[in-house]
């Protein structure tokens, strides 16, 4: 049974420079979603002692302090990384799947070197994309790349949504990040929407009022 870590060594004996590639906030009523692209120095990761690698898995199973502490040690050992966003706005355009893909497209656009192999997490390749591909179901259990991609962008977009905190202190985006917790539904129902909310979701939709909004937000 192979073990995690043991496509990525299988493509690196084969001359792979590999790019994992990871979004979060998909799920979301509030903020972009945000896409990582990371290309790691794997002979070099993977000599990593067991209890540091085992910190490298899906960011939803790691605390803000861990992940805040395994973040230094992965990019210690990264050749090229980038996160970027694709706003409320354009998940509300483009469909949630689609502004994923673009957030997704716009970070490995973004990286300094180019690899020959991308690892994306789930069961769909990036539409457009040049580059050669490979889907990865649980891919975040599979491969280092993906893991580490995904708490890139994990702590990318919290620190996103901590901000929107100052311009909005209703609801709590420091805390629940936009996800559809109790806390956020009631700021929902009392205040209702901002700019940064995605209007096509149904809760956002529900929501009873609409407030004027600030003059200045933060852009995606």
């Amino acid at each position: 049974m192979s073990k995690k870590g043991d496509f990525e060594r299988d493509l690196l004996q084969n001359g792979h420079v590999v790019c994992g590639v990871d979004e979060v906030g998909r799920g979301c009523l509030a903020g972009p979603v945000c896409a990582g692209a990371i290309i790691l120095n794997l002979e070099k990761l993977l000599q990593l002692p067991e209890p540091l690698l085992s910190l490298i898995r899906d960011s939803k199973k790691l605390s803000a302090k861990q992940r805040q502490g395994i973040i230094p040690v992965i990019l210690e050992h990264t050749i090229s990384y980038a996160v970027a966003f694709a706003s409320a706005r354009e998940v509300d355009q483009l469909n949630i799947l689609n502004a994923t893909f673009l957030a997704m497209s716009r970070a490995i656009a973004k990286l300094t070197k180019t690899p020959s192999l991308i690892l994306v997490d789930g069961n769909m390749t990036i539409p457009g994309q040049q580059l050669a591909q490979k889907a990865l179901v649980g891919g975040d259990a599979l491969t280092y790349s993906i893991a580490a991609a995904s708490i890139i962008a994990k702590e990318a977009r919290d620190n996103y949504m901590s901000a929107l905190q100052k311009t909005y202190p209703q609801y709590g985006f420091e805390s629940h990040v936009g996800y559809g917790t109790k806390r956020h539904l009631e700021a929902l129902g009392k205040y209702g929407t901002t700019p940064e909310h995605r209007i096509s979701f149904r809760p956002v939709r529900e929501a009873r009022t609409t407030p004027n909004p600030p003059e200045e937000t933060l852009g995606a």
